[in-house]
């Protein structure tokens, strides 16, 4: 599993580990680490132009020292220093022996044109805010160049700790960060300033609670159900979807679909699409006399393509089994209704609907989807997966909010959120816990619309497809 910690978190862990080294071994540590990934880049270092773009902090040091350890290898290197009487004093004069020079921000223009690589050491993981006129005039005119830029840890004008950016920040190809990822690299806007990431070990002791996790194959596939030799359809699950309308029964049709793939048993549908429902997937278990008379299951999905019919989504809420709620039903659902159930509820908004769930503008949603969806869990009292670029999922006990890493921009399609919500409700049927049903749901979900796509546009119906395709490489990896 990959982790990310705050800020706090990561400055504790690197005094307890200075307090134990040799002054300045623990710099050291990451500029040479931070010099190999520069080496790999640039493929051969020798004559190359290095251009460093140094601030006045602890990143400031780790460039000059990697630039000092490219100089050695014949590399030209140049840095500027956007605050030459606070630049550190030891990585300046290890650059300067090393062959390095040092510029000032006036003409560092031309430089960075001609430049093959950009080192962005000008803030760290403590900067708040977008850039200073000066630094945010740099980043544009590297952003313009040829030059491959490499962020210190994390770009500089981006939020470490939220993965928001509030004002003008560097753009890199790639982003060495030392000890541990940061939330900023992996959760939108910030991730896609920050290029491809490598992670550096430097030796931190990091506690067992981290602030983000992203699940990789061998975490999904200690996850997903697998049937016994005693199993049966009822053991294996059995998934209730209420949805759909006569104006949108295809959403009905898609999140049986998504919910047939996803491992359950059984599926039961509830609602006016049954006859578009059963010519599709005549496997489907249809009732007519809504979710309080539909049958046994072991979790609901409700809401998507619901229209205005709340009725089932209060039966729904009312009952005592895990409930995922999507679309309309996210609309539909009162507030304390969700907030009294004892059984687990998972929530799947998109930015517009969590907006609209908190009162906000859709863009502060997107602007800064960690905090949102924290606070959206915790107002309902629910697991709440947040769709988007970055999707994440925050359990309403607090503790580590997961994101995702799979997924393709082909899955903004109409019906995707559809094949997700009857997925995800099926790994609840399953037995999963809401966090882990979603959190697997978005994965192979994620990775399905990959498959589809391949790079080319993509139907819900390909994903929803692909769903085996999808599980079979997680559980043959």
């Amino acid at each position: 599993m990959r982790t990310a910690y705050n800020v706090e978190t990561v400055r504790a862990a690197e005094r307890e580990l200075m307090a134990r080294l040799p002054e300045g071994a623990l710099m050291q540590r990451a500029a040479a680490g931070l010099a190999a990934a520069c080496a790999d880049l640039l493929g051969r270092v020798y004559g190359r132009r290095v251009v460093l773009l140094v601030g006045s902090g602890d990143n400031g040091g780790d460039a000059l020292y990697a630039g000092a350890r490219l100089a050695r290898r014949g590399a030209g290197v140049a840095a500027v220093l956007l605050a030459p009487e606070r630049a550190h004093s030891a990585g300046l004069a290890a650059l300067r022996r090393a062959g390095g020079r040092a510029v000032g921000v006036e003409g560092a223009e031309r430089l960075i044109e001609q430049a093959d690589l950009l080192l962005d050491g000008i803030v760290g993981i403590g900067g708040k805010g977008g850039l200073r006129p000066d630094a945010a005039r740099l980043a544009e005119v590297a952003e313009r160049a040829r030059a491959a830029v490499v962020a210190v840890d994390l770009p500089s004008g981006v939020d470490a700790d939220t993965g928001e950016v509030r004002g003008a920040a560097v753009r890199a190809d790639l982003t060495v960060t030392f000890g541990t990822h940061k939330p900023g690299l992996l959760i939108d806007p910030a991730r896609e300033h920050a290029g491809s990431v490598r992670l550096v070990d430097i030796g931190l002791s990091l506690p067992p609670q981290a602030e983000l996790e992203a699940l990789q194959h061998a975490d999904v596939r200690r996850l997903l159900p697998v049937p016994g030799g005693e199993s049966d359809k009822y053991r294996r699950g059995v998934v209730g979807i209420a949805a759909g309308s006569a104006r949108y029964p295809g959403a009905a049709v898609l999140a049986v679909y998504g919910a047939l793939r996803g491992g359950a048993g059984a599926v039961r549908y509830v609602g006016p699409a049954a006859d578009a429902v059963i010519a599709r997937f005549p496997e489907t278990l249809v009732s007519d006399r809504g979710p309080r008379h539909a049958g046994r299951v072991q979790a609901w999905v409700v809401g998507p393509g619901a229209g205005d019919d709340a009725s089932a989504v209060g039966e729904v809420l009312a009952s005592e089994v895990p409930v995922l709620v999507d679309a309309d039903g996210l609309r539909l659902a009162d507030r304390d209704a969700v907030r009294a159930r004892t059984a687990p509820t998972l929530m799947t908004p998109h930015a517009g609907e969590a907006a609209a769930l908190l009162g906000v503008p859709r863009e502060e949603v997107e602007g800064a989807r960690l905090a949102s969806a924290r606070e959206l869990a915790g107002r309902y009292g629910a697991t709440v997966l947040l769709k988007g670029s970055t999707t994440l999922v925050a359990d309403a006990g607090g503790g580590a909010v997961r994101v995702n890493p799979t997924g393709t921009a082909w899955l903004a399609t109409a019906g995707s959120g559809d094949v997700l919500s009857g997925l995800a409700g099926s790994l609840l049927a399953s037995g999963l816990s809401a966090l882990d049903a979603g959190s697997v749901g978005a994965y192979l979900h994620g990775l399905a619309g990959r498959f589809a796509a391949d790079g080319a546009p993509v139907g819900a119906h390909d994903v929803a497809e692909a769903v085996p395709a999808a599980w079979r490489d997680v559980t043959d990896a």
